[in-house]
């Protein structure tokens, strides 16, 4: 355990998407410092070898976010834990295409997930945080929302949105005792990179590590940031107690170029 694990120890996190990539690399880091981890998502079969994988102190349910009767079931079978730590990770990437060839259908699918998703969590699970008065939700978005990507309008646009309503909801919230911020990786080394990278290959007609290069290469420390470094920078945003309503970008300096 690290010098936060203080902090963590004993409290009980609520991370979506936690069965496989960036949610299980965010439950990796706040059940070694120390936290009880629930994880969620549609993937059973993901989600119960991960809680299998960390032990006792990781449970799971299945969930889709993006449905409400899902979410509310959901709710009601932890209201006997105190989740005092809420991570909104699950999310989709979408299509990779021009906007004037992306569905309607391809459209709401990315936004159901990566953005209803985020408020229908926030609106079971808040209540009970701001009725003690304290608890931390940490909104997973994406340097993505914040500069151009071209063929990916439905994702930008969604994590945008998901900067915003962290925003906003810091000023309702913060008040009461609860703290919203948003983390924006990007890129993130994995399985989803890699599918974008194909995609656009095979869009342009160029070579997958082409495309690799193009996207890596805007970036200061030329490289991709890795999946335990975003699970590290989730637990070190709790650890600051006057962050509330603020976005970080940890991206290996994509934005800053």
């Amino acid at each position: 355990m690290s010098g936060r694990a203080a902090a963590l120890a004993g409290r009980v996190a609520l991370v979506t998407g936690g069965g496989s990539g960036l949610g299980r690399a965010v439950t990796r880091s706040l059940h070694a410092d120390g936290a009880r981890v629930v994880i969620t998502g549609r993937n059973e079969a993901a989600l119960k070898e991960t809680a299998a994988h960390f032990g006792p102190q990781v449970s799971y349910r299945v969930c889709d976010v993006s449905r409400p009767d899902d979410v509310e079931e959901l709710a009601r079978g932890l209201a006997g834990e105190e989740i005092s730590i809420l991570v909104n990770n699950a999310g989709i990437a979408g299509p990779v295409a021009p906007l004037t060839e992306v569905t309607p259908q391809e459209w709401d699918e990315v936004f159901d997930v990566n953005v209803r998703g985020v408020f229908l969590m926030c609106r079971a699970f808040l209540p009970a945080m701001t009725g003690r008065g304290t608890g931390d939700v940490v909104n997973i978005a994406s340097v993505s929302g914040k500069r151009p990507l071209l063929r990916r309008t439905p994702y930008c646009a969604s994590k945008m949105a998901v900067i915003g309503l962290t925003t906003t909801l810091a000023g309702e919230v913060g008040p009461l005792g609860v703290t919203v911020n948003s983390l924006s990786p990007g890129p993130v080394s994995g399985p989803r990179m890699e599918r974008n990278f194909r995609l656009e290959a095979e869009r342009t007609g160029s070579t997958r590590a082409r495309a690799e290069q193009e996207f890596v290469g805007r970036s200061a420390l030329g490289r991709m940031v890795t999946e335990d470094e975003v699970g590290e920078a989730v637990v070190a945003m709790l650890s600051m107690r006057g962050l509330c309503g603020a976005d970080i970008d940890l991206s290996a300096g994509m934005v800053a170029r």
